[in-house]
């Protein structure tokens, strides 16, 4: 029968003598802890401790780590602290309780800055290559695929391709339309405000139809949907690797770059240039209102100007890199969807790494196609 806890108190020549009672189970945990609070002030009075368990009729892993902290802060203290009147039934409790926690954690060796530096730099290094080659590995994946459909066009998943482009082309064309706007409404205004101090306003329209077609239209597109479309394939690859679904069709005889990956990446390197274009003309209609409104420009002006400003070249410069990032993005996305653990936890890290990796590589083959164009002078 369980009975509340006592703890009485009592000093003898400098030793302070504590007698647990009555029950010490965690059924009386709060009493327990009132208890074990007022025991610190009275050991400090005192230069020993002693704990007579005679009359503690129930213990359980709770009662008897209270007591072992009690004994660990008396002797933490310097106020030794011994245990008696321990009955037979509660000793092997009592000795495991003991050894619970008495290893000190290993002290970490003190390592040169130099040295931990260049090993920070060596396992970076490492890392990048491990990413280099799950990329190549991806697209060799993607190349053997894409073979086996050129030699057998019905293995196809059509259905598959048409939903994906739907939802990667299709229902991003508003958000893509609205921020390249956005984008070229900002690029015109800050324009015309700098070009006014000169007395050149009309070239804000050289600025926002070159800058708009050969570069800003389709990486903004290229990174709005890594943002949103390459996260999403990261998070669907990832949600089936987690649930064993890819391993299935591996058993089940079906090559999952064939099923899974090849429609997503087809579909994406075929409506992100079209989004390119949908965001360039967009960027382009947004500078030509805010030419109109601020800067007084009437659009027969703004649109004989932009005939005498850019070409077809500036145009194709932007949609040739169109397909080529697409492809970056769609590669990086699955490769990092398929190396998702079981957890929850790498399924938001890799898509992270997926969305970050993308924008990433965006940018830099944004740069090796300006440098490309430049010096074949396009």
């Amino acid at each position: 029968m369980s009975t509340p806890p006592l703890l009485g108190t009592a000093t003898q020549d400098q030793t302070l003598v504590l007698s647990p009672s009555g029950s010490w189970t965690a059924v009386h945990a709060a009493t327990l802890e009132r208890l074990i609070n007022l025991v610190p002030a009275s050991v400090q009075k005192t230069q020993k401790l002693k704990i007579d368990m005679a009359d503690v009729r129930e213990l359980d892993t709770l009662g008897a780590w209270l007591l072992e902290r009690i004994v660990r802060g008396a002797s933490d203290s310097g106020h030794p602290a011994t245990l008696v009147g321990v009955a037979g039934r509660h000793e092997g409790l009592i000795e495991d309780i003991r050894q619970v926690n008495r290893r000190k954690p290993a002290s970490r060796p003190v390592q040169n800055p130099v040295l931990e530096r260049l090993e920070t730099i060596g396992r970076s290094a490492f890392g990048a290559a491990e990413d280099i080659s799950v990329f190549l590995q991806m697209l060799g994946a993607l190349a053997s695929a894409s073979l086996g459909v050129l030699r057998r066009p019905r293995s196809l998943r059509l259905k598959s391709l048409v939903y994906h482009l739907h939802q990667v082309g299709w229902q991003a064309i508003p958000i893509m339309a609205l921020v390249t706007f956005l984008i070229g409404a900002i690029i015109a205004q800050q324009g015309i405000f700098h070009f006014r101090k000169f007395g050149a306003e009309s070239y804000v329209v050289d600025l926002v139809g070159i800058l708009v077609l050969r570069e800003i239209g389709v990486l903004i597109v290229a990174i709005m949907v890594a943002g949103r479309s390459g996260s999403a394939y990261t998070a669907e690859l990832g949600s089936m690797k987690m649930r064993e679904e890819i391993d299935a069709l591996s058993t089940m005889g079906l090559d999952p770059v064939e099923v899974l990956i090849l429609p997503r990446i087809i579909a994406l390197v075929l409506a992100l240039p079209i989004l390119a274009f949908i965001g360039s003309m967009a960027a382009l209609y947004g500078g030509g209102l805010v030419a109109w409104f601020y800067g007084g420009m009437s659009p027969a002006i703004f649109l004989a100007r932009l005939h005498e400003a850019v070409s077809v070249t500036h145009f194709e410069v932007g949609i040739i890199k169109a397909p080529f990032m697409a492809l970056v993005i769609g590669i990086v996305a699955s490769s990092e969807g398929l190396r998702v653990k079981g957890s929850a936890e790498s399924l938001g890290k890799q898509t992270t790494i997926s969305v970050v990796k993308s924008i990433f590589l965006v940018i830099v083959l944004d740069g090796a196609f300006a440098v490309f164009f430049a010096s074949i002078g396009m």
